[in-house]
């Protein structure tokens, strides 16, 4: 019989929410810096507090390093039970810490902002501990359906940081108290987790998410009963090449975005925005955001090149530091010894929009790529170590991103 087919793209759509849930927690608390910096511990309630000027930093540890472990540990080890059990527990542990956060966002904390401070890193962690359970589920799981579909879930953690973006700047354009943007701001979090939660149990009436969910896999629910029958080396080294792949590109992504990407400055008096904050918003979040979804997107039409291939574009995107480094980046610390050499502020935004696009793009092929280069019955397992790879890219970008200001003398 032929197989059944994905009428109105139903399932598509419900993967592409399900990519926006994995990254939501990591990406509404990275764009609520100013919620926290300023507002939470910086100027506006306690200009003594020692919290504010650190905040990124603990938050990028305290969300990376929990993320990166549950997601490797998730191919091993049964967290939580099936794969069902695992997402299911995960979106109701992020929606609690949600609703603990929009709580914190309603009582005055001025005169506790060491309570507040840690309360909320406690969050980030477990945030990120149900987050990479999350996300490495949602891929094994995705992992034996057409390749697209993992493309699905790519793009919807692109968009979801688009959506996150237009949502901080609408949400602070709308309501003029700080603390009313906040509570809204997390509550719109909470409905997408919600979307995700109810959309899932929606999935198994589909036939075909039964046809390639539970059909194609019978054979495998078996193996994965016997933990001990799972060749992991073996799935690890067939997909290898593409897990260099997502590694590397989410590598070189985070050692520029958002670390050197936002600290680039205006070059010309005559570039048509001249605001700083403006500047950034536009050049770098709003640009990344768009153009690394769109090349997500890109990939529902095109898959070039070849998983045979695919490499070789992605290792020549190491050439994107040394650009971003030649660009307008601290340009007023007397200690930079790194000429600037980029000074058209249109060639830099075009690097930008590049470097993002490339991002989106050859990030969802090697994801797609990844579980097809692997045995049937062990894609799901070989979508995991693609998701857990994708995690430890971001993670190893972000400590490498330490390092750019003294490749600059700064």
């Amino acid at each position: 019989m032929e197989p059944p087919r994905d009428k109105w793209n139903f399932v598509l759509l419900i993967f592409v929410i399900h990519g926006i849930g994995t990254l939501m927690p990591w990406n509404m608390f990275i764009t609520a810096k100013s919620y926290f910096v300023d507002f939470k511990l910086g100027s506006e309630t306690n200009s003594t507090s020692p919290y504010a000027s650190n905040f990124l930093q603990y938050h990028n540890f305290a969300a990376q390093i929990p993320n990166v472990v549950f997601n490797w540990l998730n191919i091993f080890v049964n967290l939580g039970g099936d794969l069902t059990k695992r997402i299911v527990f995960s979106i109701l542990l992020e929606l609690a810490l949600f609703i603990l956060t929009v709580i914190l966002a309603m009582v005055d904390s001025s005169d506790w902002p060491g309570i507040f401070f840690w309360t909320t890193m406690i969050t980030v962690v477990l945030l990120n501990m149900a987050g990479g359970i999350y996300q490495n589920t949602i891929y094994g799981m995705v992992a034996t359906h057409p390749f697209k579909y993992t493309g699905a879930v790519v793009l919807g953690s692109n968009i979801c940081g688009l959506f996150v973006s237009i949502l901080s700047i609408a949400s602070n354009s709308i309501f003029s108290s700080k603390r009313t943007a906040a509570i809204y701001y997390f509550i719109t979090a909470m409905v997408v987790l919600l979307a995700c939660f109810d959309t899932f149990f929606a999935l198994p009436l589909n036939k075909f998410y039964r046809y390639n969910q539970i059909s194609r896999k019978s054979d495998k629910e078996t193996n994965y009963n016997k933990v001990t029958t799972v060749p992991y080396w073996t799935i690890f080294k067939q997909a290898s090449l593409q897990l260099y792949n997502v590694f590397f590109t989410f590598f070189i992504t985070l050692s520029i975005f958002p670390s050197v990407h936002s600290d680039i400055k205006v070059s010309s008096n005559a570039f048509f925005i001249q605001k700083a904050d403006l500047f950034t918003s536009v050049t770098c979040f709003l640009t990344f955001n768009l153009f690394a979804m769109l090349g997500s997107l890109t990939t529902s039409w095109i898959q070039w090149p070849s998983p045979k291939y695919l490499a070789v574009p992605v290792t020549l995107r190491i050439v994107f530091i040394p650009l971003f480094l030649y660009c307008n980046y601290h340009p007023l610390n007397v200690t930079r010894t790194l000429p600037i050499l980029i000074t058209n502020d249109w060639v830099y935004w075009i690097i930008a929009a590049v470097m993002s696009w490339s991002s989106g793009y050859l990030s969802s092929l090697a994801m797609m790529y990844a579980p097809q280069s692997v045995e049937p019955k062990y894609q799901v397992k070989a979508g995991m170590f693609a998701a857990a790879m994708l995690i430890t890219g971001i993670f190893a970008g972000i400590v490498f991103s330490f390092l750019n200001p003294s490749f600059v003398g700064y």
